[in-house]
């Protein structure tokens, strides 16, 4: 299975999102994640991103009789390309934005499901905002937008953070007149 595949599929994208920031989890703990996803099917997907070289075995440890294995993420390979994205045709994108709009949601659900969650003090935010921009002032926002994000996605786990899925979505939402 090709990454694109690997990675279109709403447990799986659960899965590398589990995984993002350094961390190395056991397939129990990421069973403890995803409380909403039965643990077989969570084995069998890590088991598929780690076939596919998605994920790879940081640790081994023996925990009564058996090997417990923690996993990594290998960032560099659980992307899609610029030209893996440039070749997908348009029903290829309806696939993918299907796809992350299942992950996005399960995530929610997830989140709301907690005992803990309170949205309002979580500062949890969906908002849509529409922008009139020129194609320079679109490339100009893209590249502040990216260097924000990248500014802190190599943010190790610690403490004193809580890790916060950011799902930007952008799209002309109509034909420019011309």
């Amino acid at each position: 299975m090709d990454t694109v595949d690997l990675l279109l599929h709403p447990v799986r994208l659960r899965l590398v999102h589990a995984l993002s920031g350094g961390r190395t989890l056991t397939t129990s703990q990421l069973c403890a994640l995803l409380p909403d996803v039965s643990k077989a099917t969570v084995y069998r997907h890590v088991g598929l991103l780690a076939e596919g070289g998605l994920l790879e075995v940081a640790e081994e440890h023996r925990v009564r009789g058996a090997v417990e294995r923690e996993y990594r993420l290998r960032r560099e390979r659980a992307v899609i390309g610029a030209g893996a994205a440039a070749a997908a045709s348009r029903d290829d994108h309806r696939r993918i934005f299907a796809v992350a709009m299942a992950t996005l949601l399960a995530e929610f659900n997830a989140y709301l499901d907690r005992d803990s969650a309170d949205p309002a003090a979580d500062l949890v935010g969906y908002r849509q905002h529409a922008l009139w921009l020129s194609p320079a002032e679109l490339a100009e926002l893209i590249g502040e937008l990216r260097a924000a994000i990248v500014s802190r996605i190599g943010n190790e786990p610690a403490p004193e953070r809580t890790r916060h899925l950011l799902s930007p979505i952008m799209f002309p939402a109509e034909q420019s007149p011309e």
